[in-house]
Parts: C-alpha cells; sequence; structure tokens
C-alpha cells in the first residue's frame, strides 16, 4: 500500500463512507484519507460491526474486505442487495483469482480492488462509484420529469377485446417476470410494454430495441456492451442495452428475429443474471426486467428448429396477445379522435372533421397494417386536408384490389413489385423480415428495390 496525494476529487463532501475491514491500520489509513474528502466515514471490523452501524446510519458507499473475521464480505447478503436506498461496494483483498473477482461483480460490487494497492486506485474506484451514481440520480429525475410533462399514453378503446388485454396488463405488471407479447404488426405491442413497466414501479429506464434491425454480427455487443479493441472500430468500451435497462425494463422486440447463436447467449444471461461485454473476461450483475415481443408463432418456429426451445420458455412466463384491429373495430372510433387530436397538434394543421360516413369507410376496412395503418393514414389525411372517407377511398382503390379481377392486364413484373412492397409495408420496412415472408434472399430483396430506385431517380433502368 503506497500513499499518493496527487488523486483526483472523489465526489461531494455530503457523500458517506463504511470501511470494513479486520486490519486496524487500513482502517485507519483510509478513514483519514477519505475523511478529507467526505463528511462522514465510519469504520468497523467485521460485518456485524458494519450491519449495527447501517442500522443508525445510511452510507453511500461501503469499501469492504472479503476476508473478514465470522461472515466474509462476499457473504453479506443485506448490503449486497439492490434497492431503493442500497449503497455501492468497493472490495478488496489480497487473496484473489479471476473465478474471486467475477463471482464478487456478479453479487452486485462496483468495483474490486486487489491488495497492497496506492490510494490512488482506491480513490479512482470512489469516483468511478460516485459518479455512476450521480448519473444514475440524474437519469432517474429526468425520467420522473419526462414522464410527468409526458405521461405514457394508455391503450385506446373499450371493446371487450382491448379491456381483457388490459386487465392482463394490470394483473401482471407489479410482477419482476417475464412477459412474452404477440400479435400482428401495428398492433401496439410496444405500447403494451411500456404500459407493463409504467405500472410496474421499476426505478431504471424502459429501453427498446428491435432485434431485426441490428446486423447479427453487432447484436451481442449491442445488448451486453464490448471493451475497447473488442472488434474493428470499437475505439473505446461501451456499455449494452442491459445495462442501460438496469434496474428498469429491456423491451426485446421482434427477438424472433435474433439468430440461435445469439439466443444462445441470451439464454446464459438470463439464467445467470449477469452479461459479459464483448471483449472482456469479467462479468457484471444485470437487475432487469425483460418483455419481449413477436410478430411470429414462436411455436412453429421452435418446430421448424429456428428458436430455441429453451429460451422460448425462459421468455414465454407470461403471455399477453394483443387483437388486431379487424377484430375490435369498435375502437376505431375513439383511435381516430386520439389519433387526430394528437397529430394535428404535432403537425401544426387544424384536425379533420369526421362525418359518419367516414368512420362508417374505416371501420370497413379489414386494416391489414393495424393501429400504425390507421395512424398513418389519419396524418396524410390532416397534411393533404382530405376528409378520411375521401382519401381511404382512393387509397384503398390504389392499395387493396376489390378482388383477382383487378389484377388483369398487370404485368408479372407489376404484379412482383405490388407483392414485395406490400410485404414491406406489413413488415414495417424490416427488409430481413420481408425476404423471409417473400421466400428469398435478403440480397434478391436488395437488388430489386436498388433497381426500381434507380428507375425512380434517373428513369432509365439499373
Amino acid at each position: 500500500m503506497h500513499s499518493d496525494q496527487n488523486f483526483p476529487s472523489a465526489g461531494t463532501p455530503a457523500v458517506s463512507v463504511l470501511i470494513v475491514d479486520d486490519e486496524a491500520g487500513m482502517r485507519s489509513f483510509l478513514q483519514k484519507a477519505l475523511g478529507k474528502r467526505f463528511a462522514l466515514v465510519e469504520v468497523a471490523g467485521s460485518v456485524e460491526e458494519a450491519e449495527e452501524l447501517r442500522k443508525r446510519c445510511h452510507f453511500d458507499l461501503l469499501i469492504v474486505d472479503i476476508k473478514l473475521p465470522g461472515r466474509s464480505g462476499m457473504e453479506w447478503h443485506e448490503a449486497l442487495q439492490p434497492g431503493d436506498g442500497s449503497s455501492d461496494v468497493i472490495f478488496m483483498t489480497a487473496y484473489a483469482d479471476l473465478e474471486t473477482a467475477i463471482n464478487a461483480l456478479r453479487l452486485g460490487a462496483a468495483d474490486f480492488i486487489l491488495k497492497p494497492f496506492r490510494l490512488e486506485q482506491m480513490m479512482n474506484a470512489v469516483e468511478r462509484c460516485l459518479h455512476r451514481r450521480a448519473i444514475s440520480r440524474a437519469n432517474f429525475v429526468l425520467q420522473r420529469e419526462v414522464e410527468q410533462a409526458f405521461p405514457t399514453s394508455q391503450m385506446i378503446g373499450t371493446s371487450s377485446a382491448i379491456t381483457q388485454v388490459q386487465e392482463v396488463i394490470q394483473r401482471v405488471a407489479p410482477t419482476p417476470s417475464a412477459v412474452m407479447i404477440e400479435g400482428e404488426s401495428g398492433t401496439g405491442k410496444e405500447l403494451a410494454a411500456r404500459q407493463l413497466h409504467q405500472l410496474s414501479k421499476r426505478q431504471g429506464a424502459f429501453v427498446p430495441v428491435n432485434c431485426g434491425a441490428i446486423a447479427p454480427d453487432l447484436l451481442e455487443a449491442e445488448l451486453f456492451g464490448h471493451t475497447k479493441g473488442a472488434f474493428t472500430g470499437a475505439n473505446k468500451a461501451r456499455d449494452g442495452l442491459f445495462n442501460f435497462a438496469s434496474g428498469g425494463t429491456l423491451f426485446l422486440d421482434e427477438v424472433g428475429e435474433m439468430p440461435l447463436l445469439m439466443q444462445a447467449k441470451l439464454l446464459r444471461a438470463l439464467e445467470l443474471k449477469a452479461v459479459r461485454p464483448v471483449g472482456s473476461e469479467q462479468e457484471t450483475t444485470i437487475d432487469v426486467r425483460i418483455i419481449a415481443a413477436t410478430n411470429r408463432d414462436l411455436k412453429e418456429e421452435v418446430a421448424a428448429g429456428r428458436f430455441r426451445e429453451d429460451l422460448y420458455y425462459r421468455l414465454n412466463v407470461l403471455s399477453i396477445t394483443l387483437p388486431p384491429l379487424r377484430d375490435r373495430k369498435e375502437d376505431i372510433p375513439q383511435l381516430v379522435h386520439h389519433f387526430s387530436a394528437k397529430l394535428s397538434r404535432e403537425l401544426g394543421l387544424p384536425a379533420i372533421p369526421f362525418s359518419h360516413d367516414d368512420l362508417l369507410a374505416l371501420q370497413h376496412y379489414p386494416w391489414p397494417g393495424n393501429i400504425r395503418e390507421l395512424k398513418n393514414l389519419i396524418e396524410r389525411c390532416i397534411l393533404l386536408s382530405k376528409l378520411p372517407a375521401e382519401y381511404f377511398n382512393e387509397a384503398n382503390a390504389a392499395s387493396e384490389p376489390a378482388s383477382n379481377d383487378c389484377f388483369d392486364g398487370w404485368s408479372l413484373e407489376k404484379l412482383e413489385k405490388y407483392q414485395i412492397l406490400r410485404t414491406l409495408e406489413q413488415h414495417q420496412g424490416n427488409k430481413s423480415s420481408a425476404a423471409r415472408a417473400l421466400g428469398v434472399s435478403r440480397k434478391t430483396l436488395d437488388r430489386k428495390l436498388a433497381a426500381w430506385q434507380a428507375v425512380a431517380d434517373t428513369g432509365q433502368p439499373a
């Protein structure tokens, strides 16, 4: 152990610290050094003594030796359990190997230091902890301010189909269990996930990720993070989405698009409640509630070998199925008025007046794109100042032939283009998902789209 006075400032004076070590010299050394920086620095020689101090006072930071008389530092479960008033923990020890360090971090330690150490090393570890704590508190305050200014919208509608969904959400939201949300594209799966998070009262953030929109070779780093130099282009270390969702909810949208290799890594992370950044040998514990969503039939995907059965059951602890809009048409008038008011404010344009005929026309359409398609139609009506029935009839005639007779005279190329663009729209522009639905390769789909774009840009074939 070496003293070094050129260490950085480690936070604000209001921080309280508890040092737990059975060596009197170490306790005295750290108390003296940290006492110059912080308002309260207490010491204890055992877990039992430290726990008595914690009953009388809250400590922001615990610096704990692993090897202690009686209970070891890693057996101090009361201090390691996460909670609203939990403390950050830095473990220190003279007897450690890689497995011990991993276990300490898995238990919830914020940092791990080997004895002997320089004071600068300890102070840097303290500063890292307090910096993370300050960011966490700032994010918490910001999240609450945003939620108060822009409260999460409830699902719109009073139909029996959506009322049943709301009842299930209310019942399962307070639990920590994983939830699988199923339903067609555009039915509002992310909105349902956000409601689950909001009603859960979890303190962390809601972090959504579209598993089908991220390249397979980057998905692991996106979820788990990576170290500096872990792969080409990794110029600095980066936390993963699991870290950003700590204490909150991670929403895995389109989880059925996840590659099999990544499925195995996700399953391991969920079972161990720990993630290992790409390029790192250390794991960090996670406290994250998982909500997954898919528009695929995952039972069929499991049977076809495209989705792991063990991961399916791990994610599908509780299941919520969102009804398509065609099964809740009585909700369409409410949805129309809601989107019209919301979009007119956002666009700065007058709302469209709705007649009885407008609403009847909208209720008679099958809505293959569900609520998303309805919202897009209302936005186009506002932008073009057209009545819904008028614009709807034009759009329907152009994009939804009433019968196969409407295809008479169409060339094979025109039919192909119609089917590809329609499938892309149904899959929200996700090319990989659309290619699978069409039974072609992603490369073939890209080539077709590039050729049509070239014609649109230049008037000449690519």
